[in-house]
């Protein structure tokens, strides 16, 4: 597997440690032989980023606590989702070189350019809720729904919903957001539609609540070029497949319809 962990440093960042500060088992071998070699592998691959922001840590740390309300937990989920969409955003957005009057004079400035706005792909139900505060920080988006339901029992994911446009340009950016990766077969299947109707991985971002092992696995295998920004990553999955000790169902608790403590 040829996985790169990265925080938001000056410097590429290999070894991940979550809060309880374990370092996470499915990156150890590739965190070695990066430290032999005293550089990245050339070719390209995944990149996964988990923002060393204390917002970020807090948010994550209140969207785990079963104590938290449903209504705070979406609240938390939203603003998480607006952190990370702007560390995503960062060197990704393009952007162009003007000039405006201020009240004294002429300045040179720097926009986003708007005539290539975000391809916006939330997973449904959860990932709507990652996207709320989206509008604060995305000058232009464009919205496409999907909508995926995992087999309880054999963990496979079938897709309900498909509101893709039937093009994507090998330029445009693509923002997908999914709360919970765990095996990666959701995501995994939503890629692979967004890159069959010609999308690049390397112009792909996508953001997590929480990821697994499994799915980031299976992410580096199939979309080389692709990044993945999350609040954090379990090293675990259960018996039924749900990322231990993550934070629960979060289309559930975000929705005020929570019945178990699995995942979304």
């Amino acid at each position: 597997m040829k996985l790169c962990m990265q925080h938001r440093t000056t410097r590429p960042f290999l070894s991940l440690r979550p809060v309880v500060g374990r370092p996470v088992r499915v990156v150890r071998a590739v965190v070695a032989d990066a430290l032999q070699q005293q550089h990245f592998p050339k070719q390209r691959q995944m990149l996964v980023y988990v923002p060393p922001h204390p917002l970020i840590k807090h948010w994550v740390a209140v969207l785990r606590n079963k104590l938290t309300p449903d209504v705070l937990f979406r609240s938390a989920c939203a603003e998480l989702g607006r952190l990370l969409i702007y560390e995503a955003a960062r060197d990704w957005l393009p952007v162009l070189e003007t000039e405006v009057e201020t009240p004294l004079g002429k300045s040179e400035v720097t926009i986003v350019d708007t005539s290539r706005p975000v391809k916006v792909v939330p997973v449904l139900r959860a990932g709507l809720v990652l996207l709320e505060g989206a509008a604060s920080v995305l000058p232009l988006t464009q919205t496409y729904h999907v909508g995926y339901v995992r087999n309880d029992e054999t963990l496979e994911a079938t897709c309900y919903l498909n509101k893709l446009p039937s093009n994507f340009s090998q330029d445009d950016l693509v923002l997908v957001s999914d709360p919970m990766l765990a095996t990666g077969g959701t995501i995994n299947q939503v890629l692979q539609d967004i890159v069959a109707r010609g999308a690049s991985p390397d112009n792909i971002r996508v953001v997590s609540v929480v990821c697994a092992p499994p799915a980031l696995k299976k992410l580096s295998e199939n979309f080389p070029g692709l990044k993945v920004y999350t609040g954090t990553i379990d090293a675990e999955l259960d018996e039924r497949g749900y990322i231990f000790p993550g934070l629960g169902d979060a289309g559930d608790r975000a929705f005020g319809t929570s019945n178990s403590n699995g995942a979304a």
